[in-house]
């Protein structure tokens, strides 16, 4: 009898340890969105991608002038035009071939740009976020403190500790 009580405890004392963990849940995505520092973070998002945009734009300009230059002489060359040689029409279509390479070249390199620029801006918010997740959960004794997004369900006796970290992040809504 005694064993089986000795065994019956051990069996427990995890599931008794484990309810009393304070775990709590915030919205980071709600947070993020409020926090003033993203708008200024979307504002220069925003004019980096019309930055980055024009310079693809100018490159397409550049090729579809080419491409018209081209079909002209193609044309010509195609009607038996002496003007235009069938050495223009290869060196034209080469010269489009490169701007092409060069068109699609530039735009991995604008959207390679443009990613890192956006994770340098992000980043110190997310670490804002997160330095103010990690305050509020030493203050407020959580054992862990989890990511709405990851949560399947919620028990009505589970901690929303959103209001916790809006404080801490000075977010009046």
């Amino acid at each position: 009898m005694l064993k089986k009580t000795i065994l019956l405890l051990c069996l427990l004392a995890p599931v008794m340890l484990m309810a009393q963990d304070k775990i709590a849940y915030v919205n980071t995505n709600e947070i993020m969105t409020l926090l003033p520092e993203m708008k200024d973070v979307q504002t220069k998002l925003q004019a980096k991608g019309e930055s980055l945009q024009k310079s693809l734009q100018a490159i397409e300009s550049e090729y579809q002038t080419k491409l018209e230059a081209f079909n002209q002489k193609l044309e010509k060359f195609q009607n038996k035009d002496a003007s235009v040689t069938e050495s223009e029409i290869m060196t034209s279509q080469k010269e489009l071939t490169q701007l092409q390479e060069r068109f699609e070249t530039h735009g991995q390199s604008v959207q390679a740009e443009y990613q890192r620029y956006q994770q340098e801006l992000i980043t110190p918010v997310h670490e804002k976020v997160g330095k103010a997740i990690k305050d509020v959960g030493d203050e407020q004794h959580y054992q862990y403190i989890v990511d709405v997004a990851a949560l399947l369900y919620t028990g009505s006796s589970a901690i929303d500790a959103n209001k916790f970290v809006k404080a801490k992040l000075g977010i009046t809504e």
